[in-house]
């Protein structure tokens, strides 16, 4: 009010106002160095300088030298020998397929059989109409009947005629004797020997009309069991034992011989996978490839392995891909590798000495490669480039980079830079301190949240 006032006066004097103005610049300088003389020394670090709390640099930053330490989880570089194994993925194949096809035309009268079924070698599946096929068949065996009753009429002229044929040259014989006595005529005794003659010539008919009449009932034969082996097709049994696929046909329709497709029978005990190694195994396959090489299968994550040998590989390397194509038995007693499906193959190609492990979290990867953190005696980690091979289980080879007995850092890699300073802790058990029910650490599950 009292300032108000001495505004509202001064202004009918201009001097008054102009010493007015001059005042309140002067106060408010002089309030500026206050305010700048009492704020602290590290007044960069407010404003997000080097040596701020949490910054590059400072107490709680990337751990940078003499900074706190970092903590982290760390674990030791193992020695011992692993197995050389190569994983891929594979196809599940069916170690026989049939397709069903009908031999004769007709129409389908009957299945056995459902849809998905299991089925064994020889099992009767589906039946043509086989009327047809009967009627032909007693046709042909009355024609049988028919060809053994003429051979049999011919077997009889043919005895019939012998015995003209003996009494003729009895007759002959005796017209030779009468005629040297001049008793007989010559021209008596040529006709003795003509009708002789004729019946020598009828016996030969009769012995060949008996050869036809077996050759006829032969083809006769012939033709009934040719018959028989088609009506033998009315029935359609299972060529193999598997699981049988989607009947495409049903009952009442009209098949085609050896054209129509009735169904798909996949035999899955045993089964193939088939997969491919790169050109730089076949060494090691060569070397120890035999009966007894193990091969494992997973169809599904978490399920069960099934056990195999490997059963062949190609004898060429594909040039496009340079990788050698294989083949694996599995018995798949529980059928649970199904034909076409894709599966995670673990082949053994052996074992190698003394590799150097550690574990899968310690391996990162950078823009240069892959790297470890190695915490050296002085507390301080140290940035190791690393050649990492397979991995076996939680853990993986390490080629070159690491030696055995090494400290590599496993967790809280990512606030760490070459030369941080660390403090390693202890791993948390469950239900312990700081795990699922126990005291926990600040913030945990049962502890104060932070």
């Amino acid at each position: 009010m009292e300032s108000s006032f001495i505004c509202r006066s001064t202004l009918k004097c201009p001097l008054l106002v102009v010493l007015c103005c001059s005042a309140w610049v002067m106060a408010g300088c002089s309030n500026s160095k206050s305010v700048e003389a009492t704020a602290p020394a590290g007044g960069s670090a407010a404003k997000g300088g080097p040596a701020a709390k949490g910054g590059p640099g400072g107490a709680a930053g990337r751990g940078g030298r003499g900074d706190a330490p970092v903590t982290v989880l760390a674990a030791k570089a193992t020695a011992r020998n692993v197995p050389i194994v190569a994983e891929v993925i594979g196809n599940v194949e069916a170690s026989s397929t049939v397709t069903l096809r009908p031999q004769i035309s007709g129409q389908l009268v009957q299945s056995f059989f459902q849809e998905g079924d299991f089925v064994k070698k020889g099992q009767l599946l589906l039946t043509v109409d086989r009327r047809v096929l009967d009627a032909q068949l007693r046709q042909l065996e009355s024609q049988i009947n028919r060809d053994e009753a003429a051979a049999g009429q011919a077997a009889a002229n043919l005895a019939r005629d012998r015995a003209q044929e003996a009494n003729a040259r009895a007759q002959l014989e005796r017209a030779s004797k009468l005629l040297k006595e001049g008793i007989l005529s010559k021209e008596q005794h040529d006709q003795y020997a003509t009708a002789l003659a004729t019946l020598e010539a009828t016996v030969k008919a009769d012995e060949a009309a008996i050869q036809n009449s077996k050759a006829t009932t032969e083809t006769s034969r012939a033709a009934v069991e040719t018959q028989r082996v088609q009506l033998s097709f009315t029935n359609i049994y299972a060529p193999i034992s598997g699981r049988t696929g989607a009947l495409m046909v049903k009952p009442g329709n009209i098949v085609t011989a050896n054209t129509t497709e009735l169904a798909t029978i996949n035999q899955v005990q045993p089964v193939f996978v088939t997969f491919g190694l790169p050109e730089a195994n076949l060494v090691a396959l060569r070397q120890h490839m035999g009966p007894k090489m193990q091969v494992t299968a997973v169809a599904d994550e978490g399920g069960a392995k099934e056990t195999g040998t490997l059963a062949f590989f190609e004898n060429t390397v594909d040039p496009t891909t340079g990788t050698i194509k294989l083949k694996a038995t599995f018995p798949n007693t529980g059928r649970t590798l199904w034909p076409g499906q894709f599966v995670r193959v673990t082949l053994r190609l052996g074992e190698r000495a003394n590799a150097v492990l550690v574990p899968n979290q310690a391996v990162q990867s950078g823009q240069d490669g892959t790297f470890v953190y190695v915490i050296k005696p002085d507390q301080r980690v140290d940035v190791r480039p690393v050649v990492a091979s397979q991995r076996v289980g939680e853990e993986t080879v390490i080629e070159k980079g690491v030696e055995p007995g090494d400290t590599v850092v496993t967790e809280g890699t990512l606030r760490l830079v070459p030369g941080a300073r660390v403090q390693v802790r202890e791993p948390q058990v469950p239900g312990g301190p700081g795990g699922p029910g126990g005291g926990g650490r600040r913030g945990g599950p049962g502890g104060r949240r932070s």
